[in-house]
């Protein structure tokens, strides 16, 4: 049909060069049938009424609890989703904006729930980034420091934000972008699906146009692989599948210390609106939904300049995820990020 919009998307995940077990998880579903798109081959469709789903969730916790709180959160939003959602009568934006939230909020009581009923994993969590198409819209459900980019034009943007330490001393001035990539605090995370009974999720939503292409990535990559790189990735190589071999390869060349997860989805058809200089760069904006109040609040800068980052001690170790401490020490990450804003508010209230 000439409104139809397709997609052509891969994913791929990797060990990494210095792991023992993958905490990773990606998914990639078409909401339409509903059904889970096959991860060993590109997969291409038409975006029903209905949307499509691209996921990637970073795991937390030691020995499988990062496993299986990734797992969770991936098979949770897209049951919920294929059970209520592909249901709904009302099958408005605004409609599918609100049951994607209610989707990462029921996965975070269930990672919760199973976390409390089992003491050997209690404390365990994973980082989501969810990337929701409808109706040409994007949508983006963000918890944590996985992150979503969109390839328009020869450059990358990253469209998500990440929620970390790191993060608020960048919008509070006191970090730029290029200081925060090597700072020893970069991995501390302020919240994740899972160690609290009841999480924000940030949503956000972007246009798209033909020829976009959404990666969406564990910081297994991001780490080590620059977005100016993702950009030259996508460019060079049509083939998605090798868009994703490609950017894990530069990453496990530059050390690999972290698992890897690359999504990568390709929007074309003559349902999207062709490319134009006006919107060149990417127009996302954080949504405000109904029971929501700010989305974001609760993790915007400090009102005042934040202090210098203290020296390194047991609190923020404690905070540190997979690539920067070794595998077990990431459990109780939420709990301790809440000491570790306790003690930047007493500095500056002080």
């Amino acid at each position: 049909m000439a409104t139809d919009i397709r997609v052509s998307v891969f994913g791929r995940t990797d060990l990494g060069r210095t792991r023992d077990h993958n905490e990773d998880t990606f998914l990639v579903a078409d909401l339409n049938a509903p059904q889970v798109l096959p991860s060993l081959t590109v997969a291409e469709h038409v975006i029903g009424p209905r949307g499509s789903l691209f996921m990637v969730a970073d795991g937390m916790g030691g020995a499988a609890a990062g496993e299986i709180a990734s797992s969770m959160a991936a098979q949770q939003i897209f049951d919920h989703l294929a059970q209520v959602w592909s249901h709904d009568p009302d099958n408005s934006p605004a409609q599918f904006a609100l049951r994607m939230r209610e989707a990462v909020e029921h996965a975070n009581s269930e990672i919760h729930g199973y976390a409390a009923a089992h003491p050997e994993v209690r404390g365990m969590g994973t980082t989501l980034t969810a990337a929701g198409v409808h109706g040409g819209q994007l949508y983006l459900a963000q918890v944590g420091d996985s992150r979503a980019y969109l390839i328009r034009g020869g450059n990358a943007f990253q469209l998500t934000k990440d929620q970390s330490f790191t993060q608020r001393l960048i919008d509070a001035g006191e970090l730029t972008e290029e200081e925060a990539e090597t700072n020893a605090r970069r991995n501390i995370i302020l919240q994740a699906l899972g160690p609290d009974p009841r999480v924000k999720v940030v949503l956000s939503i972007q246009q798209l146009n033909r020829g976009d292409v959404l990666v969406v990535c564990s910081d297994g990559l991001t780490g080590l692989v620059r977005k100016g790189e993702i950009a030259a990735v996508v460019a060079d190589e049509d083939n998605l599948a090798q868009v994703c071999d490609t950017l894990i390869s530069l990453a496990n060349e530059r050390g690999g210390p972290d698992n890897i997860t690359v999504v990568a989805a390709r929007f074309h058809g003559e349902g999207l609106p062709e490319p134009s200089s006006a919107d060149a760069e990417p127009q996302h904006t954080v949504l405000r939904l109904p029971g929501s109040g700010s989305s974001d609040d609760a993790l915007s800068p400090p009102p005042h300049p934040a202090p210098a980052i203290p020296p390194a001690g047991p609190v923020a170790a404690g905070l540190a995820r997979a690539n920067a401490a070794p595998a077990g020490s990431r459990a109780g990450v939420y709990g301790i990020a809440l000491l570790v804003l306790a003690a930047v508010l007493w500095f500056l209230l002080r």
